[in-house]
């Protein structure tokens, strides 16, 4: 059985390190999207197209705000189970559906806010569970105890 002491502090250290994530990710893909409304269409397997993306400041933004979601990330899947990782940072769906509502203008459709409301439940039921279900071996230099 986990300490419950253990339990309480991977819960608060995951709850704030997943907050981290889903707003990198939702604030990232905004400022991604509106880089990319700018620059225009990138299809092409030419590395210039992609050399004028970077060259953008908020491409560039959402570019680092994505790249700390994947550092948060990292870190989750570190000590957290997959299992809560993927449900708990979904949550961000609900942000990128309403800030590409409100923000960029975008039309949402009832039948889109309905599965952005299921997998939103579904992330908050998921964040009221412990986020790690097993005990970590005890480690001593390279014996494990």
């Amino acid at each position: 059985m986990i300490d419950p002491k253990r339990q309480r502090v991977l819960r608060r250290k995951s709850a704030i390190v997943a907050s981290i994530a889903v707003l990198g990710n939702v604030f990232g893909n905004l400022l991604l999207r509106e880089g990319m409304l700018e620059v225009g269409p990138t299809v092409s397997f030419s590395p210039l197209v992609y050399l004028k993306v970077v060259q953008h400041p908020l491409a560039v933004a959402g570019i680092v705000l994505l790249g700390l979601w994947f550092l948060c990330n990292l870190s989750l899947l570190s000590w957290a189970d997959l299992s809560y990782v993927l449900p708990v940072t979904a949550i961000g769906y609900a942000g990128a559906a309403i800030l590409g509502w409100a923000a960029l203008g975008e039309s949402v459709s009832p039948l889109r806010w309905l599965g952005v409301g299921l997998i939103t439940c579904g992330g908050v039921v998921v964040a009221r569970t412990q986020p790690h279900t097993y005990e970590e071996p005890h480690c001593e230099g390279w014996q494990i105890k």
